[in-house]
């Protein structure tokens, strides 16, 4: 969920600075980027030609490319038609698997409560909190939403928020590394509720503005400008310099799938320079790996400021729910220093977990967010369709949003090895341009940088969250509104969109809601 300082670490570990600042200086991975917290096994020269064949752009567009409809490989799962889409098991899971898979699926959900409670597998909620279960922000296993109204308790968005930092606060093995820390006061995003007897931090206020843009062909969409602020904040004012950002909760598909791509494919796709040309110069955000005590690529979070599905879980039980476990062992979550009554009220640390939630219990949630399984593609062989895909390499869409992939071989991680997924992400950073700018660096992230989304399952977002809601702050109603957004290195490909035959837009659409 974020990526964390040298102070930030350090808080949320209850190291000292002399031991952060010892880890710190040890030889680290950073210049290297190897995936060495995977067991793997190299590729041979004949696997990397038949990588390199079946992950080629296409050059046929009358037919689905072989393997298509298979997005998640052999861990693809059907089609369903209710709103459980994005909550299957992937496809190839034991028996046993599918056992911890339910098990973590029953923590995802679980419902925390405020300690001192006669519940102590559940107790330590708090005291500050966004939700009280996983479930509640990413709903479904989906996208969340924005707020509805002023009455409408935005559960599955929140405000980030950070200010710089010093010389000291940074990773200077990190090349590019932006330093920022936590507000002294409200921490590291705003927590929206309570327990009985504390202020909630803020409450979130949405507004919009109207702006229209005309299209080919006389057709015109309005879209929607956001403007955010964090009113009503019950500890005091920000700090002058604080920055926010709006977060909506992404799906959780396939992630496992996404944690097993290779960092090497994902480097070799990087051009920070643009050295070819194309105006597209992604490049990896690289975070500090609590998990692993060493800086790796980010692959997950709107800005990739996550790099392990264990680190992401481990995140958001703190900051979002407040339940302390192995790599946030605080047990007030994100409050901070200056919220005393929030450090100092009961906890559920200090029974037989140790933590509120211990190691065995993070390692079921990680495994179910790990193996979500990706529904196979739907209408891959329509004709309009195909048009569709057309249209979407021929505009440059491909460029970022690569098609597919083809993980590790991982002998302990049977479910991920060695397939051809179809997620459409490069996992990279680019310049989204300043009409998506939250002004708020992450890692290496700057403010006008994100990570490129993942696009498989996006045309289920309506049947599985109840909305067409898309892009880090739901600001878009619908796909095309999300890509007409896109600025800074998309511009081209958005302008391309906005000029083409109303044909051919429709068709674009219809590809991605295929997807």
């Amino acid at each position: 969920m974020r990526s964390l300082t040298r102070l930030q670490w350090t808080r949320a570990s209850n190291l000292s600075p002399l031991v952060v600042a010892a880890l710190v200086a040890t030889p680290s991975l950073a210049t290297e980027l190897r995936d060495n917290h995977l067991n793997t096994l190299p590729r041979t020269d004949a696997e990397r030609d038949r990588i390199a064949a079946v992950t080629a752009p296409p050059s046929d567009f009358s037919t689905p490319q072989a393997f298509e409809t298979l997005s998640g490989g052999a861990a693809t799962v059907r089609v369903r038609t209710d709103a459980d889409a994005f909550s299957q098991p992937s496809g190839n899971l034991s028996f046993e698997q599918e056992l911890d898979f339910k098990v973590g699926n029953g923590l995802f959900k679980k419902i925390w409560v405020s300690s001192p409670s006669s519940t102590l597998a559940s107790d330590g909620l708090g005291p500050l909190y966004n939700a009280r279960s996983c479930q509640r922000c990413h709903i479904k296993d989906g996208r969340g939403h924005t707020p509805s109204g002023p009455d409408d308790q935005a559960i599955s968005m929140f405000l980030r928020v950070s200010v710089p930092g010093g010389p000291d606060d940074g990773f200077a093995e990190i090349e590019d590394y932006i330093a920022t820390v936590p507000d002294p006061t409200y921490g590291g995003q705003m927590q929206d509720f309570a327990l009985a007897g504390h202020p909630a931090e803020y409450r979130l206020d949405v507004t919009y503005d109207p702006v229209t843009i005309t299209l080919s062909e006389g057709e015109t969409v309005t879209l929607r400008r956001p403007r955010y602020k964090a009113a009503d904040l019950g500890y005091g004012p920000l700090h002058p310099d604080a920055m926010l950002s709006p977060r909506v909760a992404p799906q959780m598909i396939g992630l496992g799938l996404l944690e097993a791509i290779p960092v090497d494919d994902l480097l070799a796709r990087a051009d920070p320079d643009d050295s070819d040309g194309d105006g597209i110069s992604g490049r990896p955000n690289i975070v500090w790996a609590i998990e692993f005590g060493t800086p790796m690529m980010g692959r997950f979070g709107h800005k990739a400021g996550m790099p392990t599905i264990m680190d992401q879980s481990a995140a958001a039980f703190s900051g979002d729910i407040g339940i302390s476990n192995p790599l946030y062992p605080a047990p007030h979550g994100d409050c901070s220093d200056a919220q005393t009554g929030c450090v100092s009220a009961p906890h559920g640390d200090g029974d037989v977990r140790g933590f509120e939630i211990d190691q065995v219990g993070m390692d079921l949630v990680a495994f179910y967010s790990r193996n979500l399984g990706v529904p196979a593609r739907r209408d891959a062989d329509d004709p309009q369709v195909l048009r569709g895909k057309e249209v979407f390499h021929a505009t440059g869409c491909a460029a970022c949003h690569t098609p597919s992939h083809v993980t590790h071989r991982m002998p302990d991680r049977p479910e991920h090895s060695f397939q051809l997924i179809w997620p459409y992400t490069d996992l990279l950073l680019h310049d989204m341009g300043e009409g998506l700018a939250d002004n708020r660096p992450e890692a290496r992230a700057t403010g006008r940088e994100w990570r490129t989304a993942p696009l498989w399952g996006i045309g289920l977002t309506k049947q599985v969250s109840g909305h067409t809601q898309f892009l880090h702050d739901g600001r878009a109603r619908s796909l095309l509104e999300a890509v007409l957004w896109h600025g800074g290195e998309a511009q081209p490909a958005r302008d391309a969109v906005v000029s083409m035959p109303k044909a051919d837009r429709d068709a674009l659409i219809q590809f991605l809601e295929s997807l």
